[in-house]
């Protein structure tokens, strides 16, 4: 017994040594980078992106340079909320105020309560949820969850199966690794024809992650204790907490997380583009065109 233990010890101290190389190969591979990209592609990162093509360097490469150039012309990290604080009125996402048992932020999503019709804006506003959602994350957590209450919800408040499928060719290819799990917590009967459209655009290791939830179930009710203190999930999710979405408290509070992540990046929001909807002080500002990047190693 004493033995195999050894042996297992040493076969997962084996599988350490070798990842650690192949996060090393990746990040020679990917050659000298920008500043913001340096920023993006952290040890962490490249993981996620070798975890999600399996740990061949060559793939994972390939995907998060896609990736790059992605978010070179998207700038996730530049959204505002002010930006898309029309979309987040009704609290169709909303980030809690509480993490699952592994310390992951927990974003909330209430489909019934949709109220805008604009896919990109849908999808923009989504995008912003998930940055924040992983400016949030704890030191050496990399993953987040999901709480999806379909409460109200109904064909005309969903959104199409094209937006769907956009938002998970975003989250799958720009976002590998990022979801630990997403409950999907008492679905009604309509939801399910939709599903079986969009399942089929999930890669396997992501439908694994999806986890169907019914109150009266006892198999699901025993599932999330599992990943939350019921003390801390809201009601309609089974617990014993109460939820209330106040939008002005929420914007506050993405508006105070904005600030983070413009030091985080490195950019003042001041400088950034009119067009873009960012006013100050009731004027309107020029860009200012940044100074070339330093490339590092």
């Amino acid at each position: 017994m004493f033995k195999w233990r050894s042996s297992q010890n040493h076969d997962t101290e084996n599988d350490s040594v070798l990842r650690d190389a192949k996060v090393k190969e990746l990040k020679v591979a990917l050659g000298p980078l920008s500043q913001r990209d340096a920023r993006f592609c952290t040890e962490g990162c490249l993981k996620r992106y070798l975890d999600a093509r399996s740990w061949n360097v060559d793939k994972a490469k390939k995907m998060l340079e896609e990736t790059l150039k992605w978010r070179a012309t998207y700038k996730p990290e530049e959204i505002r909320w002010n930006e898309v604080a029309h979309e987040g009125e009704t609290g169709k996402i909303s980030r809690a105020n509480f993490r699952d048992r592994e310390g992951r932020t927990v974003l909330i999503m209430r489909p019934g309560k949709q109220n805008t019709t604009s896919p990109e804006g849908n999808i923009r506003h989504l995008v912003y949820m998930l940055e924040n959602a992983i400016l949030n994350l704890p030191e050496g957590q990399e993953q987040m969850c999901w709480l999806i209450d379909y409460t109200g919800f109904s064909m005309s408040t969903n959104v199409s199966v094209r937006t769907a499928r956009d938002i998970i060719n975003i989250l799958q290819n720009h976002y590998p690794e990022r979801l630990g799990v997403a409950f999907l917590y008492n679905p009604p009967r309509i939801f399910q024809a939709f599903w079986k459209v969009v399942k089929y655009f999930l890669d396997p290791k992501t439908f694994q992650k999806v986890k169907f939830v019914y109150p009266k179930n006892k198999e699901s009710v025993e599932l999330m204790t599992i990943y939350f203190d019921v003390e801390n999930l809201p009601k309609e999710f089974g617990g014993n907490a109460t939820l209330e979405y106040d939008h002005e408290d929420f914007s506050r509070m993405m508006t105070e997380d904005d600030a983070k992540s413009s030091k985080i990046w490195g950019f003042d929001d001041k400088l950034r583009h009119p067009a873009n909807g960012h006013i100050i002080n009731g004027h309107s500002k020029a860009e200012v065109a940044p100074e070339p990047l330093q490339v590092c190693n």
